[in-house]
């Protein structure tokens, strides 16, 4: 079975991979110690948490709260339009479960949830929370 070619740049536009916290220093520790990796602050416009910066697909750690991408490790993709991957998503049979201009968190036709988000400039994923 062939696949249809993918209305985006990379073959696989892995941005980001998210991990909700009860504690998040002990994440930040975990991953940072496992990996080899710095979770430092984020930016203003990633929202809260820490994640890895530079080249490559990030990891980012926040605090675990109530919102749809609270309750699992979610992978976030890159989209250069993300309101086109939206209708993608519908159109494959997924669902929306959080919109937003910069990001969304979705469900494929499975019902497993992964994230999508803005290509920015020069970067891949960011999470934003809020």
């Amino acid at each position: 079975m062939t696949s249809p070619p993918s209305p985006e740049k990379d073959p696989l536009p892995v941005g980001l991979v998210e991990f909700p916290a009860d504690d998040p220093e002990r994440a930040r520790a975990f991953w940072s110690r496992v990996l080899g990796v710095e979770l430092g602050p984020r930016e203003e416009a990633e929202g809260h948490g820490w994640q890895t910066h530079g080249d490559g697909p990030g990891l980012g750690v926040h605090e675990r709260g109530t919102g749809p991408g609270d309750r699992f490790c979610l992978v976030y993709f890159s989209v250069d339009d993300l309101q086109a991957a939206l209708e993608r998503v519908r159109s494959a049979g997924g669902e929306i479960v959080h919109p937003g201009e910069r990001w969304a968190v979705c469900r494929d036709s499975e019902g497993s949830p992964f994230g999508l988000a803005q290509r920015t400039q020069g970067q891949g994923a960011s999470h934003a929370d809020g």
